[in-house]
């Protein structure tokens, strides 16, 4: 009896010897790093738990369909029929995992606007109506949401107790574990296909980022954070700049940037451009937090894994405004892309350099003459105040980094404003981590030589004793980060 409970001693010894060294580094799935530890012993504990990691790969590949959509909306608030629009504009006959929803102008920039206090009430109105398209087409009941307290920062779609309230996915008042359970808790208790994970609004510029809550079961998301830059008038106006979303999703960083740029066709306003692209990537900076998961918070737009860069970009055309048109009507896309500023501007070298963006098999989608017209501004003859505009693509979406393959780029024919809106849908390759923390298995896994009280005669002492033990152990590797996240590598 003595040697058995000597043997079992021996095991936790080992075992905790085992924790202290796979705390400091990080574990190597090769041949080498399981064999090669010192003690060969093959009555241990861990002898057990590392073959499992050995039978399962850390990380493994999935897909996940991202729709990433720009509009320009003109100052115009959402009402009437635009639902139709909507609907026609996210191509919602095949669904999305996720929908990232770029605006412009969705308030007129007026001065009482770009210098006031922001108002949410159009944001508001706008997830509202976006999140009714999107789960009333797949037949889920649509929650109005909550107006009060509201902001364009942090927007609850449905009610929820203050119990269960997500502020958000970043991990700052939640383990990993407690989160997961958090998210599943809430995507079951809400009944909507689609959750609201992040919105953002400066002046007219204006990011809405929803995500399939079945993913919420699925994949672990977090660091969810926003900025906004503002380069506009006198550099630091809002009347242009962007709002960019940050999150992880499993082991995969996204950055989306929702932007609107400076106007105009003049020689010479394609430097101003590039400038506040310049400024974008400057000034957008995601604070981490000592508390974010396995510190992987990226700070700036570049740090993450994908990038989506949407928006009014506002890149003309160089060529006159008699050629463009006569190659419009011909809809000989190929040479007017030769035309193209932003594609001028990236072979030449002063913006988005290594970035890519999809084949253009659609008409420029800006300026047309009104709301509900099919005609672009301007021309011979032209009307009478109306403004001279050379046709162009200034509504666009280009991406960077791996894993992501584009499966379609079109622009839609609402007539709500002088601008089309325009969507791209994406596959992406996202790296989701498998578990291979023992907490998951059955705990005579982890000590299946150990025998129980009543088959060895052991004292009552002896029995809270080992129980304390296990339970310290199994404490030990709930809270400490998933194995799999140290087999990591980046």
């Amino acid at each position: 009896m003595d040697n058995k409970k000597a043997k079992t001693g021996s095991k936790f010894q080992k075992w905790f010897k085992f924790r202290k060294q796979k705390r400091k580094e990080p574990c190597h799935l090769n041949e080498s790093s399981v064999h090669g530890r010192e003690d060969k012993s093959d009555n241990y504990a861990g002898d057990i738990y590392v073959p499992s990691l050995q039978m399962d790969p850390c990380t493994s590949t999935q897909e996940l369909k991202i729709f990433v959509g720009t509009w320009n909306v003109a100052g115009r608030s959402p009402v009437g029929s635009l639902a139709v629009d909507l609907d026609e504009w996210l191509n919602l006959k095949e669904a999305a995992d996720m929908y990232v929803l770029g605006f412009q102008e969705i308030v007129p920039l007026k001065i009482r606007n770009v210098i006031g206090a922001e108002n949410p009430t159009e944001a508001t109105n706008w997830n509202q109506l976006i999140g009714k398209t999107l789960n009333n087409r797949f037949g889920c009941p649509w929650l109005t949401p909550m107006l009060n307290p509201i902001s364009s920062d942090n927007y609850q779609s449905v009610a929820i107790p203050d119990s269960k309230r997500r502020t958000s996915f970043s991990g700052s008042f939640w383990t990993p574990r407690e989160r997961s359970r958090k998210q599943i808790q809430l995507s079951q208790s809400t009944g909507i296909k689609y959750k609201l994970m992040a919105s953002k609004k400066m002046v007219g510029v204006f990011i809405s980022v929803w995500m399939k809550t079945e993913l919420l079961r699925k994949y672990s998301v977090a660091n969810v954070k926003n900025c906004s830059v503002a380069c506009g008038i006198m550099g630091y106006l809002g009347n242009k700049g962007s709002v960019s979303v940050s999150m992880t999703i499993e082991g995969t960083s996204f950055c989306f940037i929702a932007a609107h740029l400076a106007s105009g066709e003049k020689k010479g306003d394609e430097g101003q451009r590039n400038h506040q692209v310049s400024e974008i990537f400057r000034r957008t900076v995601f604070p981490g937090s000592s508390k974010d998961d396995d510190n992987r918070n990226p700070l700036t737009i570049l740090g993450h894994d994908q990038i989506f860069w949407f928006g009014d970009l506002n890149y003309r055309l160089y060529l006159e405004d008699n050629l463009a048109r006569d190659l419009i009507k011909k809809q000989d896309w190929k040479a007017l892309q030769q035309f193209d500023q932003l594609r001028r501007e990236q072979e030449d070298g002063g913006v988005f350099q290594g970035w890519k963006e999809g084949n253009i098999k659609f008409a420029p989608t800006y300026k047309y003459s009104s709301s509900n017209c099919n005609r672009y501004s301007g021309g011979l003859p032209s009307r009478a105040g109306e403004k001279q505009r050379t046709p162009a693509w200034c509504d666009r979406i280009l991406w960077y980094g791996k894993g992501v393959k584009q499966l379609s780029y079109l622009r839609s024919e609402s007539k709500f404003s002088d601008h089309r809106p325009v969507s791209a849908l994406f596959s992406t390759q996202i790296e989701v981590i498998k578990s291979t923390n023992p907490r998951f298995a059955n705990m005579e896994t982890f000590f299946p030589n150990i025998m129980t009280p009543e088959s060895t005669g052991t004292s009552k002492n002896d029995k809270e004793a080992k129980s304390t033990l296990q339970s310290l152990i199994l404490k030990d590797l709930e809270e400490s980060p998933n194995t799999g996240e140290y087999c990591k590598t980046r």
